[in-house]
């Protein structure tokens, strides 16, 4: 079985593969003071709670936008695993042809998701992530890594919205019954919410309008996507396990050209 494990800003997600078929996920916090032991232990226990045992475990990949945590991270798996994990990073093949200015900007998380709706959607497509930022990445009918934005994700919206603003409290983030609120909790969803889903709409326009990109097909993942993509239909696949396929993907192609 391949462990595939995806490092993010807030959450570390981990996944167990056998062949194509995901066994099993689980989630921890990122956290930067953790011991390469407490890792492995909560990642074996994690396993087994799911009833795959840790010796069935033979390979592992992990791609991470968060370097302090991958010295105890990566010890962990080959302690726990006897694995040597592989690294997503340069010496990985990914299929994708990065033609930005300085490549290695490119953060690793946003590699694995282009990789993974290339292939699994093909190409033109407008990738996506729902994470602590919202980034949206198009990867053209060749394969090309064309382009790239960032904005800040909704949960940061969110939070800026309530801590910096005294009198206003914190919320769920979640679609009010209407945009015509008549209370602060409901209206600060419906300008979170709403007001996202009409950023998301204008960026999806605005990269097909500049690339002369008709056909473009849009992809989306992250944890906070799913409110978005319910509501807009310019979002045409919400993938929940793009990340960990994406991981996989790369795995079986690196693993392929070391023979």
């Amino acid at each position: 079985m391949l462990l595939v494990i995806d490092v993010g800003n807030t959450n570390i997600t981990l996944g167990v593969f056998d062949g194509e078929a995901l066994k099993g996920t689980f989630r921890m916090t990122t956290r930067q003071n953790r011991t390469s032991d407490e890792y492995g232990i909560l990642m074996c226990n994690m396993l087994e709670y799911r009833g795959i045992p840790k010796d069935a475990v033979k390979d592992a990949i992990i791609s991470s936008v968060v370097p302090d945590v991958m010295h105890s991270l990566a010890s962990g798996v080959i302690k726990y695993f006897n694995t040597y994990p592989i690294h997503v990073g340069p010496g990985c093949k990914t299929g994708i042809r990065i033609t930005s200015v300085n490549p290695k900007e490119i953060g690793a998380d946003r590699i694995v998701d282009a990789v993974a709706a290339y292939e699994l959607y093909g190409g033109p497509v407008l990738v996506l992530d729902f994470g602590t930022a919202t980034t949206y990445d198009l990867i053209t009918e060749d394969g090309c890594f064309a382009a790239g934005i960032t904005s800040p994700g909704i949960e940061i919206s969110a939070k800026a919205l309530w801590q910096d603003a005294a009198k206003l409290p914190k919320i769920a983030i979640e679609k009010p019954e209407s945009i015509l609120a008549k209370e602060t909790i409901s209206s600060m969803q419906a300008g979170l919410v709403y007001g996202y889903i009409g950023q998301v709409e204008y960026i999806i326009r605005k990269v097909k309008e500049e690339s002369g990109i008709e056909n473009l097909k849009v992809v989306a993942t992250g944890g906070l996507g799913k409110i978005i993509a319910d509501e807009t239909e310019m979002i045409d696949v919400y993938d929940t396990q793009l990340t960990l396929t994406g991981l996989r993907i790369i795995f079986e192609k690196t693993k392929k050209s070391r023979g």
